[in-house]
């Protein structure tokens, strides 16, 4: 079987267009974005890519008039996601490593950063990467801001600036902070993160830029990477798709709340649109927690034809490159307060994850 993977995905699929219009009615100040130019880094990653077509999908649906500039490092990569777009006046794409200055010149009235990278393969191989993207990346991304008389800039951070929280805490909102080892080998990711929102917050402070943070937590969805990406989704999905037993490498008790794709992107725009400057907002699905383990067993029984099992194969130690943090719920109400609710279930998700990579396009 051909897998059409995140390197294939295609606008036109009608997975893609059913969600497409999902968010056209789950975002209701979408109007604060036509006629504006909209700048999207790291645009062919999972969430940057539906934001792209998203804005894409509002020119062709609403006639919007947004000019897209999807900021990428593969150019290859990025076309065969954006290929239905190489011949529209309101794409462009901007080729470049956002850790080098902004190649643009012109008016930008919103910047999505979303450049940079959380997968434990890249964490445990490219650390410096990792902290480069997150850091220099970000002050690049705020002084094209200051050129470009930008109104707002939404920057993705990551749950993971939580650190390890107190024994005493059952959820985490957005002001509730606890350790993190900067020695541990993994904290390249959420120590870097956190210097990105504090670079955000400076240069709201000094210069006036606008900003919001959104802090997600373990989003999923047609686009993804799932070969050699290292993240429980990820690992999950390629099984399925390939045809191979779920192996797990612990007794899967550990509890996981996934955001499918669309209802992570809409509470992103919703944040960039109605969020107050200078604030973060968590982004997870609360609604339905599982122990991963009972996440692979609903794999396995969503597709009985396959003949698949869940198998377990418990190291003695855990890869370094995961994250041993304990599980603790994100607190939604400040996203919740600005219009934003959960409306892809768990279920659905994964079956629309699974036939959007089984798709034939």
């Amino acid at each position: 079987m051909e897998i059409k993977g995140a390197e294939k995905m295609n606008y036109r699929s009608q997975i893609i267009q059913d969600d497409m219009e999902r968010m056209f009615h789950q975002i209701e100040s979408k109007e604060k974005l036509y006629n504006t130019t909209v700048l999207i880094t790291g645009a062919s990653g999972m969430l940057a890519t539906y934001m792209t077509y998203y804005l894409m999908y509002l020119n062709e649906k609403d006639h919007a008039n947004i000019h897209v500039l999807a900021l990428v490092r593969n150019e290859e990569k990025a076309w065969k996601k954006f290929a239905d777009f190489k011949n529209e006046e309101q794409f462009e794409l901007l080729v470049q490593d956002v850790c080098e200055p902004i190649q643009y010149i012109g008016k930008i009235d919103y910047i999505i950063h979303t450049a940079g990278n959380a997968s434990p393969h890249f964490i445990m191989n490219d650390p410096v990467g990792i902290i480069k993207a997150n850091t220099l990346g970000t002050i690049n991304i705020l002084e094209t801001a200051r050129k470009a008389e930008t109104k707002r800039v939404l920057y993705a951070s990551t749950r993971e600036v939580y650190g390890k929280e107190n024994a005493d805490v059952t959820e985490i909102k957005e002001n509730i902070f606890g350790a993190l080892d900067p020695m541990e080998r993994r904290s390249c990711y959420p120590e870097s993160k956190r210097i990105s929102e504090s670079i955000v917050q400076s240069y709201y402070y000094q210069y006036g830029i606008e900003s919001v943070v959104v802090r997600i937590a373990h989003s999923y969805g047609p686009g993804m990477i799932i070969d050699n990406d290292g993240r429980v989704m990820a690992d999950f999905i390629s099984d399925i798709v390939h045809g191979r037993d779920i192996v797990l490498k612990s007794k899967g008790d550990a509890v996981r709340a996934f955001c499918y794709v669309t209802d992570a992107v809409a509470a992103m725009f919703i944040a960039l649109l109605e969020g107050e400057p200078a604030e973060a907002y968590n982004i997870a699905n609360e609604t339905e927690p599982y122990p991963i383990r009972e996440v692979a067993e609903k794999l396995v029984q969503l597709y009985p034809e396959k003949g698949l099992k869940v198998v377990f194969d418990i190291p003695k130690e855990m890869s370094l490159g995961y994250s041993k943090m304990g599980r603790v719920m994100l607190n939604t109400e400040k996203i919740e307060n600005k219009g934003w609710k959960v409306l892809v279930n768990l279920e659905s998700g994964l079956k629309k994850i699974i036939d959007s990579f089984e798709e034939k396009l």
